[in-house]
């Protein structure tokens, strides 16, 4: 049993299970709205987005010129370019286009685990990531998952839905097995839709988080993960004999814990770690590891906005 996938046996209050955290507050919602998902690839839509693609042609805005190559259309050659530089350039215009941005949360056991727990956390993300992508007009839809069972929220756009966005967060809790790869195959069958797909876990599962990448991947989503965990599991304090609960599984084991016990785990933490990172970077698949103790808002500003999901 992985020290990181358990606790000390105590039973939840019934206050603390009631209470619904504010997913973000005015303050907060003021800097969201200075944000925007950045996506690497563009999925055409009928409807207009704020979000622009930049194409060959007729377009809305002039963005640049390009070089001529064979085979493009020589009736968007700028011919007072060519008689300015003496070189057959390509006009290229802004068009909006739009983005479906599917965020999918692991809502299982292990993520109830902390303080606060790991999936009030991760609702404060994707509620503020939901709220990014709705105000740009992106298409934004969540998926609940826990095995291999899924919830899906209304495909929405414009921030008038982000109501429906935090009825559907603050009705889920941490409940249920880790199946990731299970998860990601139902997902990709289900919601033919491609475009941004945004994993919200601690990765906590047995048989690994490759199964998990790879089918997004294959489905040709833009994949990136995002890694929540507490400091506890990352560097225990825990010392002497303790009965240890896997809130998934519910099975027990009485251990003594010592320094070396602490020393090997911990060891055996940042190689698995090193291998997640090492996976993720030769699959082009961005990581955000998050603690927990790390403000969400700072999260969001200090952590995905300097590592490229965020602009």
């Amino acid at each position: 049993m992985a020290l990181s996938r358990s606790r000390q046996v105590s039973a939840p209050s019934s206050d603390a299970t009631a209470a619904r955290p504010e997913l973000f507050d005015e303050a907060f919602q003021k800097r969201l709205a200075l944000l925007s998902l950045v996506t690497k690839r563009i999925s055409r839509g009928l409807q207009r987005a704020e979000r622009r693609s930049i194409t060959t042609g007729a377009g809305i805005e002039f963005a640049d010129h390009r070089v001529y190559s064979a085979g493009d259309d020589y009736r968007h050659i700028d011919w007072n370019a060519y008689a300015r530089v003496g070189r057959l350039l390509v006009r290229m215009y802004e068009q909006p286009a739009d983005l479906t941005v599917h965020l999918l949360l692991d809502h299982s056991a292990s993520m109830g685990f902390g303080q606060p727990p790991k999936l009030d956390y991760a609702k404060q993300l994707v509620a503020a990531l939901a709220y990014i992508g709705l105000r740009e007009l992106d298409r934004v839809a969540i998926t609940a998952f826990s095995g291999r069972k899924l919830q899906h929220s209304a495909l929405a756009r414009g921030r008038h839905n982000v109501f429906g966005i935090f009825d559907f967060l603050n009705e889920l809790s941490a409940a249920g097995t880790t199946d990731l790869g299970g998860a990601m195959q139902a997902f990709t069958a289900q919601r033919k839709t491609k475009g941004m797909a945004i994993l919200v876990s601690d990765l906590y599962d047995p048989a690994g988080f490759e199964h998990a990448i790879d089918a997004l991947r294959y489905a040709r989503f833009e994949t990136h993960v995002l890694q929540v965990v507490d400091a506890a599991e990352w560097q225990p304090d825990f010392r002497g004999d303790l009965e240890l609960y896997d809130a998934e599984t519910s099975a027990t084991r009485v251990v003594t814990v010592t320094p070396s016990l602490i020393a090997r785990y911990t060891a055996a933490r940042r190689n698995a770690q090193e291998r997640l990172r090492a996976y993720c970077a030769a699959k082009h698949v961005s990581l955000f590891p998050l603690q927990t103790s790390v403000k969400a808002e700072d999260a969001l500003l200090r952590v995905l906005r300097p590592g490229g999901l965020l602009r």
